[in-house]
């Protein structure tokens, strides 16, 4: 492989290896439409369930696939910011693995970060943005988004959406002060990214459901109260 690589795309993994089946051969298919020079990084947390024989089975068959194990998990957060540390591409970016997100955008995704943008992210809460899924998950998202709207002062709409790509220079700087180790991972480097004055681009995704969510009721508890430590935090390091 060359050292010369353009983008990382990073697929965080816990359990799925129903969906690797479909993800690594519909990123790769993507990507290179996409750019001349790309690795995908998979970011296999722990798993039990074959997701990390799958991965190296295709190691061997394409180069451009990595193996990222933990024999303990680590949850998403810590996984990501340890497949971005080793990360070869300029650009790094990460989509969730059922590919909720249509992959149809991930060039609008990267376009964003060629194009000057420090972070970008898909949004599905923007007006044309379209999205499918249960009533329920939609009032939840909307309320959670508009906590971090008001209590953060956040500008952007969606703050969840597991369809995002960084300056990968810019995103390692803000890895140290990202202390969420879980789903808050996103949220936080979003915040922070806009206290710094990043320049943060959101777009419109189509967006379905996917099977393999493992975001619980107990998570979105979580994240809520993360907000507050985190409005918390920031306000403590202005005093």
């Amino acid at each position: 492989m060359k050292d010369d690589i353009e983008v990382s795309a990073v697929i965080p993994v816990f359990n799925d290896v129903d969906s690797l089946k479909t993800a690594i051969p519909e990123s790769i298919k993507t990507l290179e439409a996409v750019s001349g020079s790309f690795e995908i990084i998979v970011a296999e947390d722990g798993s039990t369930d074959g997701s990390r024989e799958l991965v190296l089975d295709w190691e061997k068959k394409d180069c451009r696939v990595r193996l990222f194990h933990s024999d303990e998990r680590l949850g998403r957060g810590r996984a990501l910011n340890r497949a971005f540390e080793a990360a070869k591409g300029e650009i790094v970016c990460y989509y969730d693995v059922d590919l909720a997100t249509d992959m149809s955008h991930l060039s609008e995704l990267i376009g964003h970060i060629r194009d000057g943008a420090d972070v970008s992210t898909g949004s599905r809460l923007l007006p044309s943005s379209d999205i499918v899924r249960t009533a329920g998950r939609e009032v939840a998202s909307r309320g959670y988004n508009l906590m971090v709207r008001l209590i953060l002062k956040s500008r952007l709409f969606d703050h969840q959406c597991g369809f995002k790509a960084f300056n990968r220079d810019k995103v390692l700087k803000l890895i140290p002060d990202i202390k969420s180790g879980h789903w808050f991972w996103d949220t936080e480097a979003l915040v922070i990214a806009q206290k710094r004055g990043y320049r943060v681009d959101e777009f419109a995704v189509k967006w379905r459901t996917g099977s393999g969510t493992t975001v619980r009721p107990k998570d979105v508890f979580s994240m809520g109260s993360s907000v507050l430590k985190l409005w918390w935090r920031l306000h403590a390091e202005k005093s």
